[in-house]
């Protein structure tokens, strides 16, 4: 099976949406998505773009995708974050995933990063391995901390706008 790395276009966002749908339901949060296609193709493709993807195609159906966007470390200076990638279920073990954490890497380079970075759940040890095989550091002493919608709206209440 030959398949093909490619930029996401505008008119992927639907598929790219449905393969977001299922890396939530493999991390065991199916009902955490509240991006929209729409807000996919808003936020990916209008003004500055505030993300990019590749996606994996084979036989002209999209079966992977790799999405970033840029950041800015105070320490290092650019860097890029590599929000998700995924490939669909019964698609995984061909090289799909593989070749689409390399088109990241090799982007990154090109732009003369000085960091990809990304999170990795603690129990997803195929991943894990993978990336401790590829060269990358793992940093189990950092904790990620997040602060959602509903949380942020109860601390603004309290500090004021």
């Amino acid at each position: 099976m030959e398949y093909k790395i490619r930029l996401g276009l505008k008119e992927d966002m639907s598929s790219v949406w449905s393969l977001i749908k299922e890396l939530a339901v493999f991390e065991k949060e199916p009902d955490a998505v509240e991006v929209t296609v729409e807000d996919l193709e808003k936020d990916g493709f209008t003004g500055i773009p505030k993300f990019h993807v590749f996606v994996a195609e084979l036989n002209e159906e999209i079966v992977g995708i790799a999405l970033f966007y840029y950041r800015y470390s105070t320490w290092k200076g650019p860097t890029i974050h590599l929000e998700d990638l995924i490939v669909r279920e019964e698609k995984r073990g061909l090289g799909i995933g593989k070749a689409l954490y390399n088109e990241v890497m090799r982007y990154a380079f090109s732009k003369k990063v000085r960091r990809v970075e990304w999170d990795v759940l603690d129990w997803n040890t195929n991943a894990i391995d993978f990336y401790e095989k590829s060269g990358a550091t793992m940093h189990k002493e950092w904790n990620a901390v997040k602060m959602y919608e509903k949380e942020l709206a109860a601390y603004i209440e309290i500090i004021g706008n």
